[in-house]
């Protein structure tokens, strides 16, 4: 996927969001990483939570262990 279609798909995502504190968590997300330096965010973190990020993605490529994104969408 380009950036091209990856900001249309942003665009339509953002669109559909009615939840006010999620559209302001995402834009306070996207505004704090638009001038970081890359790597910036993971050199802040803990090694603890280093560990915590290597687990998730670990977990993460168990299909059973993955949440439903239809049930994610009616939570938010």
């Amino acid at each position: 996927m380009g950036t091209i279609e990856l900001k249309s798909n942003l665009h339509k995502i953002l669109d559909r969001i009615d939840n006010e504190q999620l559209l302001q968590t995402i834009y306070d997300f996207l505004k704090q990483s638009e001038g970081a330096e890359e790597g910036h965010i993971w050199k802040t973190l803990t090694e603890e939570q280093k560990n915590e990020v290597y687990l998730s993605y670990k977990e993460s490529q168990d299909d059973k262990k993955l949440i439903n994104w239809e049930r994610i969408k009616k939570k938010y």
